[in-house]
């Protein structure tokens, strides 16, 4: 049986690692994406992945997308929500602005991804949730508070899902990246990425492959057993 896999943000970064790893693992993946339609056409050309734009901080155009997505492909049997945004500043700084983006990015992105296909889920008793949180959520960080929040609130969802899902073949599941070289992290100066990387026991950062064999691993029915846990990826940075 082929299983359908919903990856947000899932052109770029630590998404398209994910999108492609659940491509080679059988999968037949819909990758969202919010705007850069040059990356997600660049995307498809080279992995043959269906790419799918929609704003997961939306509710109706997360649903319009995800039926989209189910009409092209199937029901949807796994979720991984992983877009987000930073919108970094100190708090005495920060606007109310840039607290909602952030909020309804990647907190409210959650439920508006998943809520849609929850029903479906219980319905077939079978799903899988995999949320993409980060460190930050779990450590705090200078001038992330909405971030943090974010994070950290993502795990809330994580926990209280796994226990509504359990009867029904549900897990909820949640990876805390830690700093991953993607082309953000690797956009800072040179100098600011060597102090990041002094902080990491494991003297590098992670690769984007790394997280992605961690949500193809929980993605599987072999890990029915693993619900509401939290996988640290972060080379020994921060323990929970």
């Amino acid at each position: 049986m082929t299983r359908v896999a919903l990856v947000t943000g899932g052109t770029r970064g630590i998404g398209a690692a994910i999108s492609k790893a659940l491509h080679a693992k059988g999968y037949k993946v819909a990758a969202n994406y919010a705007g850069n339609d040059e990356a997600a056409a660049a995307f498809t050309a080279e992995t043959g992945i269906a790419t799918f734009k929609w704003n997961v901080a939306d509710y109706e155009s997360s649903q319009a997308g995800i039926a989209e997505v189910e009409a092209a492909l199937g029901p949807i049997d796994t979720v991984v929500a992983n877009a987000g945004i930073t919108r970094d500043a100190p708090f005495h700084k920060m606007t109310p602005e840039q607290w909602h983006q952030v909020i309804d990015t990647n907190l409210t992105g959650v439920f508006n991804t998943v809520h849609p296909i929850w029903p479906g889920m219980r319905e077939r008793k079978f799903g899988r949730i995999i949320v993409i949180s980060s460190i930050n959520g779990q450590k705090g960080q200078f001038a992330q508070v909405h971030y943090a929040a974010t994070n950290a609130g993502d795990l809330g969802i994580v926990k209280s899902l796994a226990q509504e899902g359990a009867r029904a073949g549900i897990t909820a599941n949640a990876i805390c990246p830690g700093y991953i070289a993607t082309e953000m992290v690797m956009a800072v100066p040179e100098k600011v990425r060597d102090s990041i990387i002094a902080q990491i026991p494991t003297g590098r950062l992670g690769e984007p492959e790394e997280i992605a064999r961690c949500v193809a691993f929980l993605a599987e029915e072999d890990a029915g057993f693993i619900n509401g846990s939290t996988i640290s990826a972060n080379g020994g940075q921060f323990f929970v």
